[in-house]
């Protein structure tokens, strides 16, 4: 029998994950997530690397009485390494191929490829 009352978006459906429909084609192949994530930890973990070092050698310059660096200069610079990491999750994203290859070393032909394919996805969404 079915459920009579019509159950909240977050609760499983009746008949699995799927709610007893075919399982609907990967949208990201395994492949691809994989590439995805080795360019976002590196294009994010490398500036935030940074930005956190940032710190330590400005306090151990600071501290050793090697330079006198004001702490804003040191926000700032941090900061920046910080958004440079930001900016890096979406360029580890965009700029990853959709081919069973794995292109080139930084991908930069394929960001614009996959600003399209966002772009198409995101008016298909709208459209219905």
């Amino acid at each position: 029998m079915a459920d009579p009352r019509n159950p909240l978006p977050f609760e499983p459906r009746k008949g699995g994950p799927s709610g007893g429909r075919p399982k609907a084609a990967e949208a990201i192949p395994n492949y691809v997530a994989n590439r995805m994530a080795r360019r976002v930890v590196i294009a994010t973990g490398i500036p935030s690397v940074m930005g956190m070092a940032v710190f330590v050698v400005s306090y151990l310059l600071v501290s050793r009485g090697i330079m006198d660096i004001p702490p804003g200069l040191t926000l700032v610079s941090s900061g920046a390494f910080f958004l440079l990491g930001l900016g890096g999750l979406s360029y580890g994203v965009l700029s990853a191929s959709w081919e069973p290859t794995p292109g080139t070393l930084l991908g930069f032909e394929n960001l614009r490829p996959n600003l399209q394919r966002m772009r198409a996805s995101i008016k298909a969404q709208k459209q219905g």
